[in-house]
């Protein structure tokens, strides 16, 4: 959890110094072109006013003769270092007093010789400047150009402090979203390590472990997962322990019988013939029974893991209904149930194994005439559709509780009912349907009865 903590910490910060520096710059530069736009408004607003004082007053006489005579007029307006350039270009006067090299090539001077206000920032005399040039008319002509020239030196200087403000700030933020960062990590991280903690518990068996829901967020919906689980492997549990104990009494009671009558037959006493009979005949019903139990077990053991395959064949089923009708109807009878079975004529072969199948049905059926009263009935029909045939087997027998019905297909679970058996049947019946990619699907009601629906895909047909 420590390596996610610095993980969500460092990321956290990065967003955090990358924004923070995003808005320090756009910050720093908005305030420099601020103040580099109101001094340059200042110097433009004086020049432009000067200007105009030279086309009112001034311009009935040449330029030369107003820098002799007139130029106060000119830097009197404004505290900024004045030039005078004529119409060549040349500087013809500096309110510093030294002239610089003529024929300068500089841009402002050109776009005020042009007609328009040029301004250049810069190096002049080792010092940076700002340099605003407009054009002097006389007569509507162009005679020359005015350029005020102001050092950038303390405009520089309050954009610095400026900045220093913006960058403490900066820093400030960065620490106080740092330590947010870490207190919103933690907001994730100590839900995980609760979750953490609970699953490590249900590892070494506390099942009874619950891990504490605190959001409605995705570790939240994983606390729910997690303590789910829990509640199932618990179910499981139960389910496996109560199977072991089903299984154990189902095998013990034919175990008995065969062990008690063995033991009696030893005995000389009781060897007489009918005796003999009755005991070796009660000894091989035991003995097949126990054998049918054994091999729903090793059925049921292969299924999970996996190990079953299907050996398919062309299945004729009008033949295979009538297997079950004959192979029932004795019991039918001795149990006074009402079986019948009914399918289409010219019903087409079915592509599956045909052993599983006879399982399937003998198991869902078994079911049915176990759980029907005397004068009850059962049914099982065949119908077909375009890509699949639906079996039903429907029954007027007791029925299976709301609460049991979504149960009685899980592995290990075995119904309230006095003729519920091990708890396997229904689900190696739902292994084999899923291994012949179909879908059975069972609904009942209490002293209604109970109606199961297998669908089976046609599968690939043979010929011949």
């Amino acid at each position: 959890m420590k390596g996610i903590r610095a993980r969500l910490t460092a990321n956290f910060m990065i967003v955090i110094i990358i924004t923070v520096t995003i808005l320090e710059i756009l910050l720093i530069y908005t305030v420099r072109q601020n103040y580099y736009g109101s001094l340059e408004g200042s110097l433009t607003n004086q020049i432009k006013i000067s200007a105009d004082l030279y086309a009112k007053y001034f311009s009935d006489t040449s330029l030369q003769e107003n820098v002799l005579y007139n130029v106060d007029a000119f830097w009197n307006q404004s505290n900024a270092e004045v030039e005078i350039v004529d119409k060549a270009g040349n500087i013809v006067m500096d309110s510093q007093g030294t002239i610089p090299p003529q024929n300068r090539s500089i841009n402002d001077i050109k776009d005020a010789l042009n007609g328009m206000t040029g301004e250049w920032i810069g190096s002049l005399n080792g010092q940076k400047v700002m340099a605003v040039a407009y054009p002097l008319k006389s007569n509507s002509q162009i005679v020359g150009a005015l350029r005020f020239i102001a050092s950038l030196s303390a405009v520089d200087q309050d954009i610095k402090n400026t900045a220093d403000i913006f960058i403490s700030i900066g820093l400030l933020v960065v620490l106080i979203a740092g330590l947010i960062s870490i207190f919103l990590a933690n907001t994730i991280i100590v839900p995980l390590q609760e979750v953490t903690e609970a699953a490590r518990k249900m590892a070494v068996g506390d099942f009874q472990a619950r891990s504490k829901k605190t959001h409605e967020d995705e570790i939240g919906k994983l606390s729910d997962t997690l303590n789910y689980m829990a509640d199932e492997i618990v179910k499981k549990e139960q389910l496996k322990n109560d199977f072991i104990s089903s299984v154990s009494h189902e095998l013990r009671t034919p175990l008995t019988s065969i062990m008690g009558w063995a033991i009696t037959l030893q005995n000389e006493k009781f060897q007489h013939k009918e005796m003999l009979n009755d005991g070796l005949s009660i000894i091989a019903k035991e003995s097949e029974r126990l054998t049918h139990m054994v091999e729903e077990l090793l059925d049921f053991s292969k299924f999970i893991s996996g190990h079953i395959k299907l050996h398919n064949e062309d299945v004729n089923l009008g033949n295979l209904m009538e297997y079950f009708r004959k192979q029932l109807a004795p019991r039918a009878v001795r149990e006074d149930i009402n079986f019948t079975v009914s399918y289409p004529e010219n019903l087409p072969h079915l592509y599956t194994d045909i052993n599983r199948l006879k399982q399937l049905f003998i198991n869902i059926l078994d079911n049915a005439f176990n759980f029907t009263p005397a004068g009850g009935w059962v049914r099982l029909s065949v119908e077909l559709q375009t890509d699949a045939f639906i079996f039903a087997i429907t029954d007027s027998g007791c029925g299976i509780g709301p609460d049991e019905l979504p149960l009685v297909k899980e592995k290990f679970y075995k119904g309230k009912s006095s003729h519920s058996k091990n708890g396997i049947g229904l689900s190696i019946c739902a292994e084999i349907v899923n291994l012949m990619g179909g879908k059975l699907e069972i609904s009942s009601e209490l002293n209604q009865g109970t109606n199961v629906v297998i669908t089976i895909p046609k599968g690939e047909k043979i010929d011949g």
